[in-house]
């Protein structure tokens, strides 16, 4: 059996879906189901159960579900504008710390989302406490998780009761996070955007670069799962890890890809980025007064670690994996936010 929280996410749909094309069925979904909106990410996938995530942390520490083979840990509240701060550290470190104390008790490997968000303002993105400087009260929940399971680690020697993997997302985006609204990748916004108004808006100068220049680590989540399912499949590594490409890339070049992409299905050939910011396929606008200062204008995840962890996979380039997505998510007719 294998658990999955956060299991009719975005993320966690996709952890379900790559199980079953292994052939696990034996899958027990966890999410919180006063939220209908995600459901419907679960309707493809076959499970044995699911369960509300208060009902769930309980029964499992109390040994309810016989030998569980792994969690993996996909739920939390990912609102990175979120300020309720009892509100974030009650989901993202109070209720992560239930589930590892049951974990470790119960000799049960552990895969859990951090996020790149605990890097902040830090312009070197490894997995050592001096270059993690959180921003938010999001960053702030999974440095504080992630410093919990690293004393872990240091006490038992880098070798825990069972495996517990934390995996530093950085800017993920693809199929089944139409849910994530606001918080969805900007990949699927700038789809939504060109579709609707037939222009893709960009944030203007900020924080020393120029127009659209801000740079991320954007990684498919078709990566991401593969990552997941390395570490499913080597219970004898424990740690932290970045999982991105390595390479930051301008947001210019991933509106670029959705204009050209959407394009390409009507006829059209690409155009270079001078000629759309030129014709008014993608605009700049003013940097907001509400991000000044809580937003990262560079990330690249150093992937050393992961890569002398055995993950040896090329990851997909920008025009690679947003293509595809927005391939995607034009056959499925899935662009619009629900």
């Amino acid at each position: 059996m294998v658990v999955v929280t956060g299991a009719a996410g975005f993320i966690g749909s996709n952890i379900v879906r790559a199980l079953n094309r292994r052939g696990e069925t034996d899958i027990v979904a966890v999410d919180d189901l006063t939220r209908a909106a995600t459901s419907a990410n679960l309707h493809e996938c076959t499970i044995g159960d699911y369960l509300d995530k208060t009902d769930f942390v309980g029964r499992f520490a109390r040994g309810a579900f016989g030998h569980v083979r792994a969690v993996f840990h996909e739920g939390a509240c990912s609102d990175t504008m979120e300020t309720d701060r009892r509100y974030m550290m009650d989901n993202n470190l109070g209720y992560s710390r239930r589930l590892l104390e049951a974990c470790l008790v119960q000799r049960v490997a552990l895969v859990y989302a951090s996020s790149a968000a605990v890097y902040g303002r830090s312009d070197t993105f490894v997995e050592a406490p001096e270059h993690e400087r959180p921003l938010n009260a999001y960053a702030d929940s999974k440095h504080l998780f992630d410093q919990v399971v690293r004393g872990l680690l240091r006490e038992a020697g880098g070798k825990s009761p069972s495996q517990v993997v934390g995996l530093r997302y950085f800017n993920v985006y693809g199929p089944h996070e139409a849910h994530k609204g606001r918080m969805a990748s900007v990949a699927f916004h700038h789809f939504n955007q060109f579709r609707a108004e037939g222009k893709v808006r960009l944030f203007g100068a900020h924080g020393g670069y120029g127009p659209g220049q801000q740079m991320r680590d954007f990684v498919s989540v078709e990566d991401v799962i593969a990552v997941n399912l390395h570490f499913l499949d080597r219970p004898e590594l424990s740690g932290l890890f970045n999982v991105g490409t390595g390479q930051a890339r301008p947001f210019n070049d991933v509106a670029a890809t959705v204009v050209n992409t959407l394009r390409r299905t009507e006829g059209a050939p690409p155009m270079p980025l001078d000629r759309l910011v030129r014709d008014g396929l993608i605009e700049y606008v003013p940097f907001p007064d509400g991000l000044r200062g809580t937003y990262q204008c560079y990330t690249q995840a150093d992937i050393g670690r992961l890569r002398a962890a055995g993950y040896t996979a090329p990851f997909r380039s920008v025009e690679e994996g947003v293509g595809r997505y927005c391939e995607w998510l034009e056959s499925n007719d899935l662009g619009h936010l629900r």
